[in-house]
Protein backbone atom coordinates (compact mmCIF):
# COMPACT_ATOMS: atom_id res chain seq x y z
CA UNK A 1 0.00 0.00 0.00
CA UNK A 2 1.51 3.24 -1.25
CA UNK A 3 0.91 6.81 -0.44
CA UNK A 4 0.58 9.07 -3.91
CA UNK A 5 3.54 10.53 -4.79
CA UNK A 6 3.35 14.37 -3.89
CA UNK A 7 5.91 17.55 -4.32
CA UNK A 8 4.49 18.24 -0.59
CA UNK A 9 1.88 20.08 0.60
CA UNK A 10 2.88 23.09 2.91
CA UNK A 11 2.18 22.98 6.40
CA UNK A 12 1.26 19.07 6.40
CA UNK A 13 3.41 16.31 7.28
CA UNK A 14 1.84 14.08 4.50
CA UNK A 15 2.31 14.00 0.95
CA UNK A 16 -1.29 12.73 0.29
CA UNK A 17 -4.43 10.66 0.77
CA UNK A 18 -3.72 7.18 1.96
CA UNK A 19 -6.80 4.87 2.27
CA UNK A 20 -6.79 3.17 5.73
CA UNK A 21 -6.54 -0.73 6.01
CA UNK A 22 -10.08 -0.87 6.58
CA UNK A 23 -11.08 0.88 4.02
CA UNK A 24 -14.00 -0.75 1.36
CA UNK A 25 -13.64 1.52 -1.02
CA UNK A 26 -10.84 4.01 -2.23
CA UNK A 27 -11.36 7.05 -4.05
CA UNK A 28 -8.65 8.83 -6.99
CA UNK A 29 -8.80 11.94 -8.12
CA UNK A 30 -8.05 12.33 -12.12
CA UNK A 31 -7.90 15.20 -13.86
CA UNK A 32 -10.55 14.80 -16.18
CA UNK A 33 -9.66 18.54 -17.73
CA UNK A 34 -12.78 20.04 -16.93
CA UNK A 35 -11.28 22.31 -14.30
CA UNK A 36 -8.92 25.22 -14.36
CA UNK A 37 -5.45 24.90 -12.53
CA UNK A 38 -5.64 26.97 -9.19
CA UNK A 39 -2.53 29.44 -9.55
CA UNK A 40 -1.49 28.53 -6.27
CA UNK A 41 -1.64 24.99 -6.74
CA UNK A 42 -4.94 22.17 -6.54
CA UNK A 43 -7.15 22.37 -3.60
CA UNK A 44 -4.98 19.17 -1.82
CA UNK A 45 -2.01 21.59 -1.37
CA UNK A 46 -4.26 23.39 0.81
CA UNK A 47 -6.13 21.37 2.42
CA UNK A 48 -8.37 23.23 5.78
CA UNK A 49 -8.39 21.99 9.03
CA UNK A 50 -12.09 20.76 10.50
CA UNK A 51 -12.92 19.66 14.27
CA UNK A 52 -15.19 17.78 14.70
CA UNK A 53 -17.22 17.45 17.70
CA UNK A 54 -16.99 14.07 20.03
CA UNK A 55 -19.13 12.98 22.54
CA UNK A 56 -17.13 10.38 25.15
CA UNK A 57 -18.93 8.11 27.41
CA UNK A 58 -15.30 7.06 29.02
CA UNK A 59 -11.98 8.98 29.02
CA UNK A 60 -9.33 7.35 31.02
CA UNK A 61 -7.74 4.41 29.41
CA UNK A 62 -6.37 1.46 31.19
CA UNK A 63 -2.72 0.80 30.04
CA UNK A 64 -1.97 -3.12 29.61
CA UNK A 65 1.36 -2.53 27.49
CA UNK A 66 4.53 -3.78 29.93
CA UNK A 67 7.39 -1.22 28.57
CA UNK A 68 5.15 1.63 28.77
CA UNK A 69 5.70 3.70 32.65
CA UNK A 70 2.16 4.50 33.11
CA UNK A 71 -1.12 2.71 33.71
CA UNK A 72 -3.99 5.27 32.92
CA UNK A 73 -3.97 7.71 30.25
CA UNK A 74 -6.41 10.20 28.45
CA UNK A 75 -6.94 11.75 24.87
CA UNK A 76 -8.94 15.06 24.55
CA UNK A 77 -8.54 14.75 20.91
CA UNK A 78 -8.16 12.12 17.75
CA UNK A 79 -6.52 12.96 15.16
CA UNK A 80 -3.14 15.83 15.77
CA UNK A 81 -2.97 19.27 13.74
CA UNK A 82 0.90 19.05 14.47
CA UNK A 83 1.12 16.88 11.37
CA UNK A 84 4.19 14.80 12.54
CA UNK A 85 5.04 12.24 9.47
CA UNK A 86 6.21 9.91 11.95
CA UNK A 87 3.13 10.04 14.01
CA UNK A 88 2.88 6.54 15.46
CA UNK A 89 -1.03 7.36 16.09
CA UNK A 90 -1.58 7.82 12.50
CA UNK A 91 -3.41 4.20 12.30
CA UNK A 92 -5.50 4.95 14.79
CA UNK A 93 -7.57 7.30 12.17
CA UNK A 94 -8.72 3.77 10.16
CA UNK A 95 -10.38 2.74 12.58
CA UNK A 96 -12.77 5.72 11.74
CA UNK A 97 -12.79 5.06 8.12
CA UNK A 98 -10.63 7.79 7.50
CA UNK A 99 -6.99 8.34 5.89
CA UNK A 100 -4.33 8.04 8.71
CA UNK A 101 -2.88 10.22 6.00
CA UNK A 102 -4.27 14.20 5.60
CA UNK A 103 -7.37 13.01 7.46
CA UNK A 104 -5.30 12.31 10.75
CA UNK A 105 -3.91 16.09 10.56
CA UNK A 106 -7.13 17.84 9.03
CA UNK A 107 -9.91 15.59 10.83
CA UNK A 108 -9.64 16.43 14.56
CA UNK A 109 -11.75 14.71 16.52
CA UNK A 110 -12.57 16.95 19.75
CA UNK A 111 -13.60 15.41 22.72
CA UNK A 112 -15.67 17.95 23.80
CA UNK A 113 -17.54 16.93 27.22
CA UNK A 114 -13.89 15.01 28.43
CA UNK A 115 -13.39 17.08 31.73
CA UNK A 116 -17.12 16.51 33.03
CA UNK A 117 -16.65 12.64 31.55
CA UNK A 118 -12.83 13.12 33.99
CA UNK A 119 -15.09 14.39 36.54
CA UNK A 120 -17.66 11.53 37.47
CA UNK A 121 -15.22 8.83 36.53
CA UNK A 122 -12.88 10.35 39.32
CA UNK A 123 -15.44 10.59 41.61
CA UNK A 124 -16.95 7.15 41.30
CA UNK A 125 -17.03 5.08 44.64
CA UNK A 126 -14.07 2.31 43.37
CA UNK A 127 -11.48 4.51 41.83
CA UNK A 128 -8.20 4.01 43.16
CA UNK A 129 -5.69 7.20 42.40
CA UNK A 130 -2.95 6.32 39.60
CA UNK A 131 -0.95 8.99 37.71
CA UNK A 132 -2.48 9.87 34.36
CA UNK A 133 -0.69 10.16 31.16
CA UNK A 134 -2.28 13.45 29.40
CA UNK A 135 -1.87 13.82 25.91
CA UNK A 136 0.04 9.96 25.01
CA UNK A 137 -1.65 9.92 22.08
CA UNK A 138 -2.13 13.00 19.96
CA UNK A 139 -1.00 16.18 21.33
CA UNK A 140 -2.93 17.57 24.09
CA UNK A 141 -1.50 21.25 23.31
CA UNK A 142 -2.06 21.07 19.23
CA UNK A 143 -2.91 24.53 17.43
CA UNK A 144 -6.91 23.38 18.23
CA UNK A 145 -6.20 23.67 21.63
CA UNK A 146 -5.73 27.09 22.29
CA UNK A 147 -9.78 27.97 21.05
CA UNK A 148 -11.10 25.00 22.76
CA UNK A 149 -9.49 25.11 26.34
CA UNK A 150 -10.19 21.59 26.85
CA UNK A 151 -6.72 20.46 28.16
CA UNK A 152 -6.64 23.39 30.50
CA UNK A 153 -10.48 22.40 32.19
CA UNK A 154 -9.32 18.93 32.55
CA UNK A 155 -6.16 19.99 34.35
CA UNK A 156 -8.55 22.27 36.27
CA UNK A 157 -10.42 19.23 37.07
CA UNK A 158 -7.84 17.31 37.96
CA UNK A 159 -5.86 20.52 40.49
CA UNK A 160 -9.02 20.54 41.98
CA UNK A 161 -9.06 16.93 42.98
CA UNK A 162 -5.10 16.64 43.55
CA UNK A 163 -4.59 14.12 41.15
CA UNK A 164 -1.42 13.48 39.46
CA UNK A 165 -0.76 13.41 35.74
CA UNK A 166 1.99 13.77 33.79
CA UNK A 167 2.40 14.81 29.69
CA UNK A 168 4.51 15.02 26.47
CA UNK A 169 4.23 17.84 24.35
CA UNK A 170 5.42 19.64 21.28
CA UNK A 171 3.80 23.19 21.36
CA UNK A 172 4.70 25.80 23.15
CA UNK A 173 1.36 26.54 24.04
CA UNK A 174 1.62 24.56 27.55
CA UNK A 175 3.11 27.80 28.72
CA UNK A 176 -0.63 29.71 29.28
CA UNK A 177 -0.83 26.97 31.60
CA UNK A 178 1.87 27.82 34.48
CA UNK A 179 -1.23 29.81 36.27
CA UNK A 180 -2.44 25.42 37.34
CA UNK A 181 0.99 23.69 36.35
CA UNK A 182 2.79 25.70 39.11
CA UNK A 183 0.72 25.19 41.82
CA UNK A 184 0.67 21.34 40.96
CA UNK A 185 4.26 21.38 40.75
CA UNK A 186 4.29 22.37 44.23
CA UNK A 187 2.62 19.93 45.64
CA UNK A 188 4.17 16.53 43.30
CA UNK A 189 1.21 16.56 41.45
CA UNK A 190 2.97 16.98 37.97
CA UNK A 191 5.59 16.01 35.43
CA UNK A 192 5.95 17.54 31.74
CA UNK A 193 8.11 16.24 29.14
CA UNK A 194 8.75 18.08 26.12
CA UNK A 195 9.45 15.90 22.81
CA UNK A 196 12.12 17.72 20.95
CA UNK A 197 13.06 15.99 17.64
CA UNK A 198 15.70 18.02 16.03
CA UNK A 199 16.97 22.01 16.98
CA UNK A 200 17.15 22.91 12.84
CA UNK A 201 14.10 25.09 12.29
CA UNK A 202 14.05 24.13 8.65
CA UNK A 203 14.04 19.85 9.21
CA UNK A 204 11.26 20.66 12.08
CA UNK A 205 9.33 22.30 9.68
CA UNK A 206 9.29 19.28 7.25
CA UNK A 207 8.68 16.29 9.87
CA UNK A 208 6.33 18.17 12.69
CA UNK A 209 5.02 21.29 10.16
CA UNK A 210 2.85 22.94 13.16
CA UNK A 211 4.48 21.97 16.20
CA UNK A 212 6.13 24.93 18.13
CA UNK A 213 9.47 25.44 16.62
CA UNK A 214 12.86 24.18 18.46
CA UNK A 215 14.09 27.33 19.85
CA UNK A 216 9.94 27.55 21.24
CA UNK A 217 9.90 24.39 23.01
CA UNK A 218 13.58 25.16 24.38
CA UNK A 219 12.04 28.90 25.82
CA UNK A 220 8.74 27.04 27.18
CA UNK A 221 11.43 24.11 29.17
CA UNK A 222 13.01 27.21 30.82
CA UNK A 223 9.92 28.65 31.72
CA UNK A 224 7.97 26.46 33.03
CA UNK A 225 11.46 25.23 34.99
CA UNK A 226 12.07 28.46 36.62
CA UNK A 227 8.67 28.52 37.91
CA UNK A 228 9.40 24.71 39.32
CA UNK A 229 7.57 22.11 36.86
CA UNK A 230 10.06 19.26 36.83
CA UNK A 231 10.63 19.04 32.89
CA UNK A 232 12.15 16.37 30.96
CA UNK A 233 13.36 16.04 27.06
CA UNK A 234 12.58 13.35 24.92
CA UNK A 235 14.66 12.94 22.19
CA UNK A 236 11.85 11.00 20.20
CA UNK A 237 11.67 10.03 17.63
CA UNK A 238 15.29 9.30 16.28
CA UNK A 239 15.52 8.68 12.48
CA UNK A 240 18.69 7.18 11.55
CA UNK A 241 20.71 9.32 8.65
CA UNK A 242 17.78 12.40 9.46
CA UNK A 243 18.16 13.64 13.16
CA UNK A 244 20.59 10.99 15.09
CA UNK A 245 23.86 13.36 14.66
CA UNK A 246 21.42 15.70 16.77
CA UNK A 247 21.07 13.80 19.87
CA UNK A 248 24.06 15.11 21.97
CA UNK A 249 23.08 18.59 20.60
CA UNK A 250 19.34 18.03 22.18
CA UNK A 251 20.06 16.95 25.57
CA UNK A 252 22.66 19.50 25.98
CA UNK A 253 20.45 22.29 24.67
CA UNK A 254 17.27 20.70 26.72
CA UNK A 255 19.82 20.82 29.86
CA UNK A 256 21.13 24.18 29.50
CA UNK A 257 17.39 25.23 29.52
CA UNK A 258 16.35 23.58 32.26
CA UNK A 259 15.08 19.92 31.74
CA UNK A 260 16.37 17.74 34.72
CA UNK A 261 15.07 14.27 32.87
CA UNK A 262 15.75 12.82 29.74
CA UNK A 263 14.92 10.29 27.39
CA UNK A 264 14.65 8.60 23.56
CA UNK A 265 12.59 6.59 21.55
CA UNK A 266 13.02 4.75 18.20
CA UNK A 267 11.39 5.57 15.08
CA UNK A 268 8.53 3.69 14.76
CA UNK A 269 6.45 2.57 11.76
CA UNK A 270 3.20 0.36 12.30
CA UNK A 271 0.77 -0.12 9.62
CA UNK A 272 0.04 2.86 7.54
CA UNK A 273 2.89 4.82 8.88
CA UNK A 274 5.62 3.19 6.86
CA UNK A 275 4.51 3.83 3.85
CA UNK A 276 3.80 7.71 4.35
CA UNK A 277 6.98 8.12 5.82
CA UNK A 278 8.50 6.03 2.81
CA UNK A 279 6.96 8.86 0.73
CA UNK A 280 8.17 11.66 3.26
CA UNK A 281 11.52 10.05 2.69
CA UNK A 282 11.05 10.43 -1.31
CA UNK A 283 10.06 13.55 -1.29
CA UNK A 284 12.70 15.41 1.46
CA UNK A 285 15.15 13.37 1.63
CA UNK A 286 15.17 11.14 -1.62
CA UNK A 287 19.59 11.01 -1.98
CA UNK A 288 18.83 9.37 2.02
CA UNK A 289 15.99 7.53 1.72
CA UNK A 290 16.87 4.02 0.40
CA UNK A 291 19.86 4.44 3.39
CA UNK A 292 17.16 5.67 5.96
CA UNK A 293 14.91 2.46 5.28
CA UNK A 294 17.98 0.08 5.01
CA UNK A 295 18.86 1.08 8.57
CA UNK A 296 15.57 0.56 9.95
CA UNK A 297 14.86 -2.63 8.40
CA UNK A 298 17.97 -3.66 10.49
CA UNK A 299 16.58 -2.50 13.91
CA UNK A 300 13.31 -4.55 13.14
CA UNK A 301 14.54 -8.11 12.11
CA UNK A 302 14.41 -7.29 8.45
CA UNK A 303 11.18 -5.61 8.91
CA UNK A 304 9.46 -1.77 8.62
CA UNK A 305 8.48 -2.26 12.11
CA UNK A 306 8.81 -4.62 15.40
CA UNK A 307 5.70 -3.96 17.89
CA UNK A 308 7.01 -6.79 20.07
CA UNK A 309 6.97 -5.28 23.64
CA UNK A 310 10.68 -4.41 25.01
CA UNK A 311 12.14 -3.97 21.60
CA UNK A 312 9.61 -1.69 19.86
CA UNK A 313 11.02 1.78 21.56
CA UNK A 314 14.65 0.46 21.35
CA UNK A 315 15.11 -1.87 18.27
CA UNK A 316 18.02 -4.34 18.35
CA UNK A 317 21.39 -4.81 16.40
CA UNK A 318 24.65 -2.85 16.15
CA UNK A 319 22.83 0.76 15.84
CA UNK A 320 20.95 0.24 18.46
CA UNK A 321 23.34 -0.53 20.98
CA UNK A 322 25.48 2.49 19.21
CA UNK A 323 22.76 4.40 20.32
CA UNK A 324 22.03 3.18 23.35
CA UNK A 325 25.73 4.11 24.25
CA UNK A 326 25.74 7.60 23.08
CA UNK A 327 22.44 8.28 24.73
CA UNK A 328 24.21 7.11 28.06
CA UNK A 329 27.56 9.07 27.59
CA UNK A 330 25.50 12.28 26.65
CA UNK A 331 23.37 11.52 29.66
CA UNK A 332 26.63 11.65 31.74
CA UNK A 333 28.01 14.29 30.40
CA UNK A 334 25.03 16.69 30.67
CA UNK A 335 23.97 15.58 34.13
CA UNK A 336 21.23 13.54 33.33
CA UNK A 337 22.30 10.13 34.10
CA UNK A 338 20.37 8.72 37.27
CA UNK A 339 17.95 12.29 37.52
CA UNK A 340 14.65 11.33 37.79
CA UNK A 341 11.40 13.97 38.72
CA UNK A 342 10.65 13.61 41.97
CA UNK A 343 7.58 10.78 42.56
CA UNK A 344 4.23 12.17 42.60
CA UNK A 345 2.33 12.87 45.62
CA UNK A 346 -0.59 10.03 45.65
CA UNK A 347 -1.77 10.84 49.45
CA UNK A 348 -2.84 14.28 48.35
CA UNK A 349 -6.16 12.97 46.02
CA UNK A 350 -9.41 14.05 47.30
CA UNK A 351 -12.42 12.87 44.90
CA UNK A 352 -14.69 15.36 43.43
CA UNK A 353 -18.04 15.58 44.03
CA UNK A 354 -19.86 14.00 41.43
CA UNK A 355 -22.38 16.21 39.27
CA UNK A 356 -26.02 16.50 40.25
CA UNK A 357 -28.89 16.74 38.05
CA UNK A 358 -30.42 19.00 41.29
CA UNK A 359 -27.00 21.19 41.46
CA UNK A 360 -25.76 22.36 44.30
CA UNK A 361 -26.36 24.52 47.54
CA UNK A 362 -22.85 25.20 48.71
Amino acid sequence: MRAPKHPGIKGRGSTGYLPGRFAVTTPEAIDDGWHEADTEGDVASAPHTRVIEEVARSIITRNQSSDIPFDQSLNPYRGCEHGCSYCFARPSHAYLDLSPGLDFETKIFAKTNAPDVLRRELAKSGYRVSPISLGINTDAYQPTERKLQLTRRIIEVLAEAKHPFSLITKNALIERDLDLLAPMARERLVHVYFSITTLDNTLSSRLEPRASAPHSRLRAVKRLSEAGVPVGVMFAPVIPWVNDHELEAVLEAARESGATAAGYVLLRLPHEVAPLFRDWLQTHVPDRATHVMSTVQQLRGGKDYDSRFGTRLRGEGVYADLLARRFALASKRYGFEGRRHPPFDLTRFVPPRAPSPQGELF
